[in-house]
């Protein structure tokens, strides 16, 4: 099949082809929360069961060597989709969760002391957020926020009067997971180290949207989620410069990760196997590659073009209506709209939504911090990709209008 078109895209997903239980065509507006995934990924999941599936790494039989293989490809198609001219320094975890608190401890909780700060932004995610807090309690760091303009986009002339000499590390979202906000991280980046600070970006929310280089960027780390990326979920990828890697001691520790144990000490391997203790998720890995494999032999300026057309329809539909407001106007955003209602609470405008088929996302987002800037105790969120179109559009304002008139 060619993948040159929208309609073509959407084909290689098969759940959009389902009923929910109410008879209505699924409207899919949650990807933000999870992308759903190509035949393509869904048949090298079920291939791998089915015919490769062995651990990896240490079976000198021949299944086992395949399946290191396949593995071992991955890193390299995961790390060549994000940029990084260093593929076997990849770190593969169980999440970007897991990836900021690799960094969190094995990197900051080295390297900071009391005093020193760390710079956040309020629109960060939860699992970039807590890990620092935590840190900075046990350590003395003292945290910042960066605050955002009424159009939801980052304010860098705070920004630049918050960095000094005691800012060691700067932590950022590369697209909000509410405001869809895309973050000018390469300039974030270059004024971080201009006064000797390390960069982190979380790039969930980007991977699936934009194109990615680490390279270009420059930061310091980088942290992408799999099952936000049209592949299964359970695989975090952690970039991290070779040099910062090697200064890091081990999160975690047990099997996969050893050179060798005695009973009276142990011995790692180097970066990246350090930071991989225990059986990694091995078919879940491998059907991200496949996934990596698959976006890039789609045209990347059409499906930009595309997306872009599909925010403005988005954002223009909810903007017309009179009962909603909608939060994140950027004109640089990703199709990610979160909005509320004049009287309907957000969670019972999702449930109405379900109820005609479209499945949207209500509550904080694990932006909590964001969500009290603006004011709002929750938002329902419409968030987009490429299998999206106009009706999936459509649908939701008229979704929206029955709401309103169950809630008159």
């Amino acid at each position: 099949m060619s993948y040159s078109s929208a309609a073509a895209w959407r084909q290689a997903f098969p759940i959009l082809e389902t009923k929910t239980r109410t008879g209505h065509s699924l409207v899919y507006c949650d990807s933000a929360a999870t992308t759903q995934k190509p035949q393509v990924v869904i048949d090298t999941l079920q291939a791998f069961y089915a015919q490769h599936n062995a651990n990896i790494h240490r079976g000198v039989y021949e299944l086992s060597e395949k399946a290191t293989l396949a593995y071992e490809e991955s890193r390299h198609n995961l790390a060549r989709w994000i940029g990084s001219r260093f593929p076997e320094k990849l770190v593969l975890t169980h999440g970007a969760t897991e990836s900021i608190n690799l960094v969190a401890h094995s990197y900051a909780q080295q390297v900071l002391q009391a005093g020193d700060e760390i710079i956040l932004t309020i629109m960060e995610h939860h699992a970039n957020i807590v890990p620092w807090q935590q840190l900075a309690q046990k350590k003395g760091i003292v945290l910042r926020y960066v605050p955002i303009n009424t159009q939801g986009e980052l304010d860098m002339d705070a920004y630049a009067n918050m960095l000094n000499a005691k800012t060691k590390m700067v932590c950022v979202v590369h697209v909000s997971n509410v405001l869809g906000s895309i973050n000018p991280v390469k300039k974030i980046t270059e004024m971080a180290h201009q006064v000797g600070a390390k960069v982190l970006i979380d790039g969930c929310q980007a991977c699936p949207q934009l194109p990615v280089d680490v390279d270009e960027i420059g930061c310091d780390f980088y942290v992408a989620s799999s099952h936000k990326s049209y592949a299964p979920s359970g695989v975090g990828l952690l970039y991290a410069k070779p040099a910062l890697l090697d200064l890091m001691e081990p999160y975690q520790t047990g099997g996969g990760m050893i050179l060798s144990v005695s009973v009276d000490k142990t011995e790692f391997l180097s970066p990246p196997q350090r930071f991989e203790a225990g059986t990694p998720a091995i078919a879940e890995t491998i059907a991200w590659g496949k996934a990596c494999q698959w976006l890039q032999s789609i045209d990347t300026e059409s499906m930009l073009a595309y997306k872009k057309q599909l925010t403005k329809q988005l954002m223009q539909t909810l903007e017309d209506m009179p009962h909603i407001t909608v939060y994140g106007t950027s004109e640089n955003k990703v199709p990610i709209a979160a909005f509320t209602h004049a009287w309907i609470h957000p969670h019972d405008l999702a449930t109405v939504l379900d109820s005609q088929g479209v499945a949207v996302r209500a509550g904080h987002h694990c932006a909590m911090p964001l969500h009290q800037n603006l004011s709002a105790g929750a938002t329902t969120r419409a968030s987009l990709s490429f299998y999206n179109n106009k009706e999936d559009i459509d649908a939701l304002a008229a979704a929206i209008d029955y709401a309103e008139r169950v809630f008159a």
